[in-house]
């Protein structure tokens, strides 16, 4: 996975630089736990292409390993919007776990 990383962060530093390299950048680093580069690609990812849900879901997902939860809700519900629009039901049901999780672990921790 490092090898990926690096050959990933080798074309940025090259110049080459879009939604789909961020987004595997951040995905990732997401991967390794590495949640602060993670939130940092996918955001630019995100800037590329906001409709574009799994960067939401990823973006969620490095949120909350960094321990914002709010942060995390954020996203998902921004990508559950936008996989609404675009009819990715798959990512709709995804992020309709995670929030509802959430809403678990608040209810749990009140």
């Amino acid at each position: 996975m490092d090898g990926m990383i690096e050959r990933l962060e080798a074309m940025l530093a090259k110049g080459t630089d879009n939604m789909l390299l961020r987004f595997s950048l951040g995905k990732a680093y997401a991967e390794r736990e590495r949640f602060d580069q993670a939130e940092e690609h996918l955001r630019v990812a995100l800037a590329f292409d906001p409709a574009y849900s799994v960067g939401w879901k990823w973006l969620g997902k490095a949120r909350l390993g960094r321990g914002d939860t709010a942060g995390a809700r954020e996203a998902w519900e921004s990508g559950l919007k936008a996989a609404q629009a675009r009819g990715d039901q798959q990512v709709v049901k995804e992020l309709q776990v995670f929030i509802k999780r959430l809403d678990k672990q608040a209810a749990a921790g009140a």
